[in-house]
């Protein structure tokens, strides 16, 4: 989608405020089909740290997802010039990114990784979505 689909935003900005991180959703991104549970950016953030950590071989790329994080950004637009938004005042504010976890990628008649995956997807390039997480079952 050349433009966000303000549904997705919406969805995405509730799940960003707290109030809910149940919220199963699928998308077809990229020719690629990927189902899970959104959670908020910097749940999502930390979590890919941790597992990054624990890592011999990934270990040093941990730091830069606790890095320039929601509530930082939050901060420096406060106190930034807001000339540039007076006409759009939530725009500094949608998120651009869904951040899915417990997430499979579907392929066939299986999700990769069957226990979950972290991934982070563009809402612009999002070409479809439902609600829901799918899964493939063999009856």
């Amino acid at each position: 989608m050349s433009n966000p689909d303000e549904l997705l935003v919406n969805i995405s900005a509730l799940v960003e405020s707290g109030q809910s991180n149940r919220m199963s959703l699928t998308v077809v991104a990229g020719g690629a089909v990927i189902t899970g549970r959104l959670a908020p950016e910097a749940v999502w953030r930390e979590r890919v740290s941790e597992v990054l950590k624990d890592s011999d071989h990934l270990g040093p790329f941990s730091g830069i997802f606790l890095a320039d994080r929601p509530q930082d950004r939050a901060d420096r637009t406060d106190r930034a010039d807001h000339a540039d938004r007076d006409d759009h005042p939530d725009r500094a504010k949608a998120p651009t990114h869904l951040h899915f976890h417990l997430a499979r990628i579907l392929q066939g008649n299986v999700g990769i990784p069957e226990t979950g995956g972290m991934y982070r997807v563009a809402i612009t390039d999002v070409s479809a979505w439902t609600v829901g997480d799918f899964s493939y079952s063999d009856h």
